[in-house]
């Protein structure tokens, strides 16, 4: 095969070595702006207020806040909770009705939203709806806390025993330290609310659950309604005790106001799934090996850079373990180096090693024990397939670098005589290495000599050299004006060239 472009071979051995100084300034140019413009929509998005719906009600009716709560309770969840709480707070509005529907959630998270009830001025009531939903583990926790606690038929409340972050049985005595410190969590919520302790406390030693009647009967709930209208009709002029006191609440002819979670918190809670997150980190990693394996593409660094983006923050949203984060940065710097030196191979199999261990210290492990509620740790499968995925792309780019380093392009020797002596135009700067333009082709070139010139000797963009030697798929060439012998020096006409 005649081969006769000198960039296209340079890429085919993948020299790092870029002729245009300016290049590499581009890619970042090009990369910034990718995150800038993604900053500066998220603020966008950030700074959009959560959604209220339309009004229900007469103008100047007393104000019933309806905040839904149908997701698993972490920290998303929570801060959504308060700032809906906080925001009642300042609205002055008659009352806080939570549609309570959740498999449970962490501890940590549960602790801070009973909080932010029992420190609420705007009497609370927790409505656990619509019929088939469930107050489980730390749902119990919440409806426990609120001044109102209504059921619709057919959901229940319970099993509120403490497991691991990923659902699995506690050792023997980590179980008993955990559960001892739950159950006398909710004994002390249910002596605040004036329930019934006893059955609250087997929801956590004996992961005891009870049916919507059951728990009325038993005073862990108020009462049980179908609907929001048939709850409200049910609490007009009831007695909810609130942080300041018991509050007589008026519910006849009031205005529903309802505010629901925004776009940005579900779509952060769907992030802070660390399956999720770990994957977002690993293929934004692998996005950026291949924009550096294959400058100026764009796309593989954009998507990789967003990638990362957003798995970060959905770690930032995570019960994380900075042992996980340390890993997993370390894996993207070793991913790093190995595009930076091709062909190694150790940099990218420390690198599927760290990112693998990142994920299984990431979240949920080697953190404190949760109450029953969804995947909080990366997938053991996640991790294998990932890590075996990234280490074969890995070790397959590494071979074919290696295979594409052996090649030894054959030049005709008519081609290569036919170059010497004839003029090139330099299209990046010889310092002393860089790229010039002949024949309708571009090749890599060195100016003759410069090693023995003194530092700062180069030939600009534009200006015009003569080629002395052909090597292989590369150009030795020299000034018009002579070889570089020394900064500022020429040579007489009569003087030849000079050699590598």
């Amino acid at each position: 095969m005649i081969v006769g472009n000198g960039a296209i071979m340079r890429r085919a051995v993948h020299e790092f070595s870029f002729p245009d100084p300016f290049s590499g300034s581009l890619r970042a140019v090009r990369l910034f702006a990718a995150a800038l413009l993604l900053a500066i929509g998220a603020l966008f998005v950030l700074a959009a207020p959560e959604p209220v719906s339309a009004q229900s009600g007469q103008t100047g009716a007393p104000i019933v806040r309806v905040v839904e709560l149908d997701t698993t309770i972490d920290i998303v969840s929570a801060r959504y909770l308060k700032r809906a709480i906080n925001g009642a707070n300042d609205d002055g509005v008659e009352l806080i009705v939570i549609e309570l529907d959740t498999p449970g959630g962490s501890l940590d998270s549960t602790r801070d939203m009973v909080t932010a009830i029992l420190e609420s001025e705007v009497p609370i009531a927790v409505f656990v709806s619509p019929e088939g939903a469930q107050a489980a583990s730390a749902g119990t926790f919440i409806g426990a806390a609120a001044g109102l606690l209504a059921m619709s038929p057919v959901t229940n409340i319970g099993a509120a025993s403490p497991v691991g972050g990923s659902g699995e049985d506690l050792p023997d005595t980590l179980a008993s330290k955990v559960t001892q410190d739950a159950a006398a969590f909710i004994r002390s919520i249910a002596d605040e609310r004036g329930r019934n302790s006893e059955a609250l406390e087997d929801t956590v030693i004996n992961a005891t659950s009870y049916s919507a009647n059951e728990a009325v009967e038993l005073n862990i709930a108020d009462l049980v309604a179908r609907h929001l209208d048939d709850l409200l009709e049910q609490v007009d002029g009831r007695a909810i005790p609130a942080a300041e006191g018991v509050v007589t609440v008026d519910t006849d002819g009031a205005r529903i106001e309802r505010r629901d979670m925004s776009f940005v918190d579900r779509t952060i809670s769907f992030l802070a799934n660390p399956n999720i997150a770990f994957l977002l980190i690993s293929l934004g990693t692998v996005g950026l090996i291949v924009e550096l394996w294959n400058p100026g593409l764009w796309i593989p660094g954009t998507l990789g850079f967003s990638f990362l983006v957003l798995g970060w923050v959905g770690v930032g949203n995570l019960d994380f373990s900075w042992a996980g984060v340390i890993f997993l940065a370390l894996a993207i710097l070793l991913f790093i180096l190995e595009a930076e030196a091709p062909g190694v191979g150790y940099f990218g199999v420390a690198g599927g090693i760290a990112l693998v261990i990142g994920g299984v210290f990431l979240a949920g492990r080697f953190t404190d024990p949760d109450l029953p509620r969804g995947i909080q740790t990366v997938s053991i499968w996640v991790l294998a397939v990932l890590g075996a995925s990234v280490f074969a792309f890995i070790m397959w780019l590494s071979w074919q670098i290696r295979q594409a380093a052996r090649i030894r392009p054959w030049v005709s020797e008519g081609l290569t005589t036919g170059l010497v002596g004839q003029e090139a135009e330099v299209t990046s700067d010889l310092d002393p290495r860089g790229e010039v333009h002949i024949g309708g082709e571009f090749w890599t070139a060195t100016l003759v000599g410069a090693e023995f010139a003194p530092a700062g000797t180069m030939v600009q963009a534009g200006e015009t050299v003569r080629v002395v030697r052909v090597d292989g798929m590369h150009l030795l060439v020299e000034p018009l004006t002579g070889p570089v012998t020394s900064a500022g020096s020429g040579r007489d006409d009569d003087s030849a060239p000079a050699n590598v």
